[in-house]
């Protein structure tokens, strides 16, 4: 009996797999259904694989060549799954985007080298198959090199800081135009060999693009980043599925796609930032840096606390607020952050989260944070639900953030961060800034948060300074 499904049973099954995508997708856009959301991925994804690997357009001979990849890539993707941190997610997440454009440019290539893939097209069929090839390797190359480049960044090694080149609109313009002519060079081609050339040239400069274009993009506009990799992986994918005439791939990678230019469009309007800008060129410096020259220092003096004078706060309070950032994350507190909240709800203070769009390195990085660490959902609160409630808060408890609760986006019209919705934790009665140091965050400007006179400062590392914190309110 063979195990060869029929065309018409693996479009039944890549239609079944595309609605698991899409529930996957609705299930993912709230905490409370996210792992329902993943489970529906799951089995669609394993739908889509078997239909495709058990389906009428792959060989029998090439079977064992595909389960031996999908072992390999299994194995990598489980180590990986037990040994990144979660502070290290968004530097995962930008190497898998890489991947996924590293695959579109190989399939590409391989396509174009493969006679019998292009064998059934002729006339202008044969010209729009072309182009998908080219256009898919375009998306591949820039998502590829883009992604290496946020990797790099999101992991330390390479500065935060935006490289603005002389005339750099002018070279994108220019790598633009070169690519349209090469591109009509590709589709006049006689023969393979011809063809290889403006295909080979298109590549670098697409890469170099990818290049250039992260590199121009400051480290307080990485979470926008990442969306927007998202999608571009998603768009490779697609025009992966285009040149591999696969319905299912260009279905998933349309969703990928728009879904990931979505986020990309909501992270913008919640930094008050246009897009186009964030491409063109983003703001701020390399993570940890002092403010930027020129920048009027605010007047005031820091008042520091010690865990003990924290707890006492805390204790006193009827409601806290607490607004988690990338410290936390590098901490590894939001265990000890829990405890800290069952604590305080154990004694009837009402406990809540604030989360900025754009907190810590990539789209939801606090909420998964908090959700590993078994913090209930419904007291961890989106920036526009809980903003109005801060100037009925005793406590507003701001651990390893900085941008996100600069009360300069609302003040200074002058900030590079102007305009920026943040989370006004300065309102509350008291707020409390965690931090190791006075250095300002990945915009590179100060803080006046720091020095105002309701605002306290925690000075050091945040497990360390929470598990003390919560020692004093056990005593």
């Amino acid at each position: 009996m063979s195990l060869t499904l029929t065309p018409t049973l693996a479009s039944v099954a890549y239609i079944g797999a595309t609605i698991l995508f899409i529930l996957s997708l609705g299930g993912l856009s709230n905490p409370e259904t996210s792992r329902r959301g993943n489970l529906y991925g799951i089995i669609g994804m394993t739908i889509a694989v078997l239909a495709t690997v058990l389906g009428p357009r792959v060989t029998a001979g090439g079977i064992p060549w595909i389960i031996a990849a999908m072992v390999a890539g299994g194995g990598i993707g489980l180590y990986a799954a037990r040994t990144v941190q979660m502070t290290q997610m968004p530097e995962l997440v930008a190497l898998m985007h890489s991947l996924v454009g590293l695959a579109a440019m190989l399939v590409g290539f391989a396509t174009y080298i493969d006679p019998s893939a292009s064998a059934e097209f002729k006339g202008a069929a044969k010209a729009i198959h072309e182009m998908e090839i080219y256009v898919g390797i375009l998306i591949g190359a820039v998502t590829f090199s883009g992604s290496v480049i946020a990797f790099g960044k999101l992991s330390g090694k390479i500065g935060g800081k935006p490289l603005l080149l002389p005339a750099r609109h002018w070279l994108n313009l220019i790598g633009l135009l070169v690519v349209i002519w090469f591109g009509r060079e590709f589709l006049r081609a006689e023969t393979m060999m011809d063809g290889m050339k403006p295909l080979i040239v298109m590549t670098v400069i697409a890469l170099l693009f990818g290049i250039h274009m992260v590199m121009a993009i400051g480290g307080a506009d990485m979470p926008v980043v990442v969306s927007m990799l998202n999608s571009y992986s998603g768009w490779a994918a697609a025009a992966t599925g285009f040149m591999l005439s696969n319905d299912l791939l260009i279905v998933v990678g349309a969703l990928v796609g728009s879904s990931g230019a979505i986020l990309s469009y909501i992270m913008c309007n919640a930094m008050n930032r246009n897009f186009i800008s964030v491409i063109a060129g983003g703001f701020g410096t390399g993570g940890g840096t002092t403010a930027a020259s020129g920048a009027a220092a605010p007047a005031g003096e820091v008042v520091a606390v010690n865990a003990l004078e924290t707890a006492e706060l805390l204790r006193d309070a009827k409601n806290v607020i607490i607004v988690p950032g990338y410290g936390m994350a590098v901490a590894q507190a939001q265990h000890t952050v829990f405890e800290i909240t069952r604590h305080l709800r154990g004694k009837g203070v009402r406990v809540r989260f604030g989360i900025h769009p754009v907190a810590g390195r990539m789209p939801g990085h606090m909420n998964v944070l908090l959700a590993e660490a078994k913090v209930p959902y419904d007291i961890v609160m989106e920036m526009d639900e809980i903003n109005e409630d801060f100037p009925g808060t005793e406590v507003a408890m701001v651990i390893g953030a900085n941008d996100i609760v600069n009360p300069a986006a609302q003040d200074d019209p002058t900030s590079p961060i102007a305009g920026m919705p943040v989370l006004e934790v300065w309102k509350a009665k008291t707020s409390i800034v965690m931090k190791r140091s006075m250095a300002s965050g990945y915009a590179g400007v100060d803080n006046p948060l720091f020095y105002k006179d309701n605002n306290r400062m925690l000075f050091g590392d945040a497990k360390k300074m929470l598990d003390e914190v919560l020692a004093a309110l056990r005593t």
